[in-house]
């Protein structure tokens, strides 16, 4: 296999089927040791939680699969800690998209004057950033990535549209097992056409409540699976 990137948490390498294999490793976004999804940057590594990512990610993947989402999910090993997926061109050099259903982290640093932290949002509230630690992830619209010439108008909406329904299958599946999703964080593709999710669905990539209090990602994964 041809190593082709190296990200935060996971590898990326090309497979002589065409296809491409993510290495999941155990490393976390967050800041001074403690876990936070809406970092930009490597903040810890939990050990085994590459394993309990990808095992959240094939769950999901699986439920998408029944509910007639496209994804770029091929088929995964959980002992070797890889995931089979098709080839997809990213936007840019890679763009993250967030879907917020309540009000914290990143989203009540920057406007933490005009909501309370856990105000929630009312049918999800998207928005994206480049991928881009030097830059902090700068937040980018959808009229910036038409004129940057990233993605068209119809792309985004088709983009938006499926990040909406796939946080509302995540969300429904954690609130039968007694937890809340605050937020969650996705990349998508290009694939033959068509705007598609790829990369993951992690512990790691999202926020989640049980109780009032947030879920470690270790603990997640368990709740998740039980």
């Amino acid at each position: 296999m041809k190593k082709v990137y190296q990200g935060k948490t996971k590898d990326v390498y090309e497979l002589d089927n065409g296809n491409v294999m993510l290495k999941f490793k155990d490393d976390c976004t967050g800041k001074d040791g403690v876990f936070d999804p809406g970092e930009n940057s490597v903040g810890l590594t939990i050990e085994g939680i590459g394993r309990q990512n990808l095992k959240t990610s094939i769950h999901y993947f699986e439920l998408l699969k029944q509910a007639g989402v496209k994804t770029h999910y091929v088929s995964a090993n959980i002992e070797d800690a890889t995931m089979e997926v098709l080839p997809a061109k990213v936007f840019g050099h890679g763009l993250e998209v967030i879907c917020r259903l309540v009000a914290t982290g990143s989203f009540i640093r920057r406007y933490g004057d005009y909501i309370q932290d856990g105000t929630p949002l009312p049918g999800g509230y998207v928005e994206c950033t480049f991928k881009d630690d030097a830059k902090g992830d700068p937040l980018v619209t959808s009229e910036g990535l038409e004129a940057l010439g990233i993605m068209s108008q119809e792309m985004f909406e088709s983009m938006k549209k499926q990040t909406l329904a796939i946080t509302k299958v995540v969300a429904d599946d954690l609130a039968s097992k007694g937890m809340q999703l605050y937020d969650i964080k996705f990349e998508f593709g290009y694939n033959n056409g068509e705007v598609i999710l790829i990369d993951e669905i992690a512990s790691g990539n999202m926020r989640v409540y049980k109780d009032g209090k947030i879920v470690d990602p270790m603990e997640l994964t368990d709740l998740i699976l039980a």
